[in-house]
């Protein structure tokens, strides 16, 4: 039997792009969700699991997330895979603005419940233990605290080299993945281990941004991150720019990626 022309109709709305409305919805949540994996295993599992478990659980966040909602938005999650992605052409500009909002509400708000789950533990200290923010110097993973004495920990060129070179190499895998010429099926695999490798990296250096929305969710509750948050914000937004420079210089051209 021949389809109706009502169902035909049914079918071809089917097929329509989703809203802005949906992929705004769609990065709020994303980002939400890679706040809560990726910084409630560091503040509320970090002890138990160490460095590499809260590297994988930012990665797994992330690869899950590209197979979730990456049919609808993208899965950018990353104010710096947004530049990325707007300097090669595959949002606008007003797209990538509401992606932006979306991506800093959605990691506030993973921020806050984090915060809440985490006060309701009777030994934690919100000045001593803070709440996985990033940082440099006295506030660098790699501090360290002996009798009377205080070493700070890798100081702002690191934190800057490695915001810059590893969100590059974020991006870049990204755009990369995701290209035609790829085995996109695939995509969320690589850039999942990609963000743990990152992690693997850079977590004892600055405890690892490479995504402003992840830093600004944290870090107002926590002594003295605020001062250091613009690194956190800059840089990986550079680091973005030069990935998608990479990629357009190495796949010869700037399209044909799925966004």
């Amino acid at each position: 039997m021949s389809p109706t022309a009502q169902e035909v109709a049914e079918d071809l709305t089917d097929l329509q792009p989703p809203t802005l409305g949906r992929k705004l919805f769609a990065e709020a949540l994303g980002t939400f969700v890679l706040v809560l994996g990726g910084v409630g295993t560091a503040v509320l599992a970090g002890s138990r699991v160490g460095a590499l478990g809260v590297a994988l659980a930012f990665g797994l966040t992330l690869l899950f997330l590209v197979y979730a909602i990456g049919p609808i938005s993208g899965c950018h999650v990353n104010p710096a895979v947004t530049v990325g992605q707007l300097l090669l052409g595959r949002v606008n500009i007003v797209v990538a603005v509401g992606y932006w909002v979306a991506q800093i509400v959605g990691g506030l708000i993973g921020g806050a419940v984090i915060y809440a789950i985490a006060k309701n533990l009777p030994s934690y200290d919100r000045a001593k233990d803070g709440l996985g923010a990033n940082g440099w110097g006295e506030h660098s993973p790699s501090k360290l605290v002996l009798g009377d004495v205080t070493t700070n920990g890798y100081g702002l060129a690191a934190a800057i080299t490695v915001e810059v070179i590893l969100t590059a190499l974020l991006v870049f895998v990204v755009l990369a993945s995701t290209d035609q010429l790829s085995d996109v099926p695939l995509a969320g695999l690589s850039i999942g281990l990609t963000l743990t490798v990152i992690h693997l990296i850079s977590i004892p250096v600055d405890n690892t941004s490479v995504n402003p929305a992840r830093s600004l969710a944290v870090a107002f509750y926590q002594d003295g991150a605020p001062a250091q948050l613009w690194v956190f914000i800059v840089f990986p937004l550079i680091g973005g720019a030069l990935g998608a420079l990479v990629y357009a210089l190495m796949f010869g051209r700037s399209r044909n990626v799925l966004s």
